[in-house]
């Protein structure tokens, strides 16, 4: 058991994670990179798992980015095939959870088995009110600002319309609230092109723990360092005092 103490009352209501380091996790160990991309599966059902009950409203992961179709088209095939097994075999446990899954990014780049199978999933669990597992695949930050502002461009006569509330109505995010913190795996100091927009005042936490081994007691970890905080928005301590 863990001894990390964390204040229940101060839980983020929502989590964004960079899962990074399969390949290095399953290379310190030997063994080919789609062995820690399976092990990265398990540990997405476990911090999934712990996220519910401590009553997290929404989990973000960083499945598969737009970048990540410039991977071999081995990997990329594997990574898809994966995905589809994964949801096979998860999303009944998912939603006797009462998990509500949901995807953000391009997902029509993704071959029809892919799509048919996320469809089916996200319709099974869309009534349930527990936890948002919100996966972003095929996506970018970029990709979705951009894709935002054609959108709005297209309803618009006139800049004067343009507001930061009805620009977010146009991201693939407009139902989630932005996240409280942010987490990435891997040691990488860096946002990789995700959710540039909405984590404009998100907590971030880095640990070099790679993906695979990142269980409930790192999750713990960063919730605490979260906790720590003092979240300002632009103000000074005063103010939030």
């Amino acid at each position: 058991m863990t001894n990390i103490q964390i204040n229940q009352n101060q839980i983020p209501e929502h989590i964004a994670i960079i899962m990074d380091g399969n390949g290095r996790w399953a290379r310190t160990k030997t063994l080919p990179r789609v062995a820690g991309h399976k092990q990265g599966v398990k540990a997405v059902r476990n911090i999934t798992e712990v996220c519910g009950e401590l009553g997290v409203k929404y989990l973000t992961m960083y499945t598969f980015s737009e970048e990540n179709w410039n991977r071999p088209q081995r990997e990329v095939s594997a990574l898809m095939k994966l995905l589809v097994s994964s949801l096979k075999k998860e999303v009944k446990d998912l939603d006797k959870n009462n998990v509500r899954l949901t995807v953000i990014g391009d997902v029509t780049k993704m071959d029809s088995f892919v799509q048919n199978e996320l469809k089916e999933a996200i319709e099974l669990t869309k009534n349930n009110d527990g936890l948002n597992l919100n996966l972003a695949l095929s996506y970018g930050g970029r990709q979705e600002i951009m894709t935002a502002f054609k959108s709005l461009y297209s309803q618009i006569n006139s800049v004067d319309e343009i507001t930061e509330e009805r620009f977010e109505s146009h991201l693939y995010t407009s139902n989630i609230p932005d996240p409280d913190l942010l987490i990435r795996t891997g040691g990488e100091m860096r946002v990789s092109n995700f959710l540039l927009w909405q984590i404009a005042y998100t907590e971030l936490h880095m640990t070099n723990t790679f993906w695979p081994a990142f269980d409930r007691e790192q999750l713990l970890i960063a919730i605490n360092d979260y906790q720590q905080r003092e979240r300002r928005f632009g103000k000074v301590s005063d103010q939030i005092e």
